[in-house]
């Protein structure tokens, strides 16, 4: 048994991302940040599509075309080849996401 909110290191020099579970084209990840954004005009362009629901924390995402602020609880679907970049995430407190990444369905 493991929990979520557990092992958080105090300092962050990077953003932590654990592969939770894996299997049949999906992987769920639990990522850290705490202050940490995307590096300068890169963007996410996945193969698959991403849900992602934000724990604790709070973070803002930057599509192409709007913005979208999180807070502890909200989630969001991510189609493949939506293009996207961290903005900006709590850097007072960790914002523990919590990713799954699937095949889009044919």
């Amino acid at each position: 048994m493991s929990n979520l909110y557990a092992d958080i290191p105090g300092e962050l020099p990077a953003e932590l991302v654990e592969v939770l579970a894996r299997g049949n084209g999906v992987r769920i990840e639990r990522i850290v940040s705490r202050g940490h954004v995307s590096p300068d005009g890169f963007w996410y362009n996945q193969d698959d599509v991403e849900w992602v629901v934000l724990l604790t924390g709070a973070a803002r995402l930057r599509f192409e075309d709007r913005e979208v602020e999180l807070g502890t609880g909200d989630y969001l679907h991510i189609p493949a080849h939506r293009r996207h970049r961290v903005e900006w995430t709590s850097p007072d407190e960790p914002t523990v996401w919590l990713a799954v990444h699937f095949r889009a369905e044919t």
